[in-house]
């Protein structure tokens, strides 16, 4: 008895072969699909604007707006006190410390100072003694002037008088003459009123001559007092008195100006951030700091702005900062007040160690608005974000 022939669409091997036919089909065609979508979306990005950068950010750091002071001693030696402590609040001008000198700048500034005041002392008294003198020395010239102007004026007044008496008795000799020679005077009365003219004239002559020996003794007399007076104005002991006050004062301000290296003062009004050296140990001058100071009452951020990124950054923009391990916790703002002239080498550093850490960065300072929560928080490192927008 024959066996029945098979039918094919009986084989289950069929069945299979066309399913997977099937599933290859539809995949391909999903495969398909998607790509021409990628592609479709890739076109319409491609098409689309580039996006544009709405801010700058970088990492920075907080100072006060004063910068940190490193204070230094002026002069080599060791703290003999110090007078304040972290945190304090100082004026400008304030002493902090004292080096270990200072006592005996002290008292060689003393010394140099009654040094100075015993010559000027001095200098007071040779100065009364030489307007004394000048006063004696004018004082006689006018006790020589005086008398001997007037004793010229009484000698003119003499001369005057002689001439006076000269001219009336020459009147009558000549008159004498005319009445001798018609016989109504006698040889004896005319001899007699010429023995009177002669003896006017004598008497006229010495006259002048004596006021002449007048004049001559007052002009010598006002000569030397004159000198006088001159030698005594011109004193030389009252010249080295006052150079010495000159070398005194010149010495009284060496002495301050070595006494002032043994002071430490603040030269700005700030708040004392840190101390390095303490009563007893060694300061030099090799610019070590004694203590920092910084105006705390206005805080900063020195944000290093990457050089590629910096023609994006403009005075005024605003700023937010934030602090990535959270020394605080709001997130401040601020404002761009200052923009680097140079380029350099980052000094913050990020905690990524795939970070660059030899960056060119320029500095941006930014004034902050919320100063009193990170006034205790000098140089922490901040996140900042420059919104280049605005």
């Amino acid at each position: 008895m024959s066996a029945h022939p098979v039918q094919p669409w009986k084989k289950p091997s069929l069945w299979i072969a066309l399913a997977a036919l099937l599933v290859v089909g539809a995949g391909s065609t999903i495969v398909a699909r998607n790509m021409m979508e990628s592609r479709r979306l890739a076109q319409e990005q491609a098409e689309l604007p580039p996006p544009q950068q709405v801010k700058v950010v970088a990492l920075g750091r907080l100072e006060p707006a004063s910068r940190v002071i490193e204070v230094a001693a002026s002069d080599a030696g060791r703290i003999d006190a110090l007078l304040v402590k972290k945190g304090d609040v100082v004026t400008e001008g304030q002493v902090l410390a004292y080096l270990d000198r200072y006592e005996v700048r002290k008292a060689e500034r003393d010394v140099a100072a009654s040094q100075l005041a015993e010559a000027r002392a001095q200098l007071a008294a040779e100065t009364a003694l030489g307007n004394s003198q000048v006063q004696e020395a004018s004082t006689r010239v006018s006790q020589i002037d005086a008398p001997q102007q007037a004793a010229i004026a009484a000698q003119e007044a003499a001369i005057r008088s002689l001439q006076a008496e000269l001219d009336v008795a020459k009147i009558d000799l000549a008159r004498f003459q005319q009445l001798n020679e018609s016989g109504a005077v006698s040889r004896q009365e005319l001899d007699r009123q010429r023995a009177t003219v002669n003896r006017l004239e004598a008497d006229l002559n010495n006259a002048q001559a004596t006021k002449q020996q007048l004049e001559q003794a007052r002009v010598n007399d006002m000569k030397n007092a004159e000198a006088q007076m001159a030698s005594a104005k011109a004193s030389t002991t009252l010249a080295q008195v006052q150079s010495r006050v000159e070398s005194a004062a010149q010495n009284l301000a060496l002495a301050e100006s070595q006494l002032e290296l043994m002071i430490i003062r603040a030269p700005k009004a700030g708040q004392v951030l840190d101390i390095s050296a303490y009563p007893g140990e060694a300061v030099s001058q090799s610019g070590e700091p004694v203590l920092t100071l910084g105006d705390t009452g206005q805080m900063y951020v020195v944000a290093e702005v990457y050089e590629t990124d910096i023609g994006l950054v403009k005075v005024g923009q605003p700023v937010t900062i934030s602090s990535r391990n959270g020394a605080f916790a709001e997130t401040l703002t601020g404002t761009v007040e200052e923009i680097g002239l140079q380029i350099a080498k980052n000094d913050v550093l990020d905690d990524d160690p795939a970070a660059n850490a030899d960056a060119r960065v320029v500095e941006v300072r930014v004034r902050i608005d919320q100063s009193d929560v990170v006034a205790a928080l000098t140089n922490l490192q901040v996140d900042v974000a420059i919104d280049i927008e605005s």
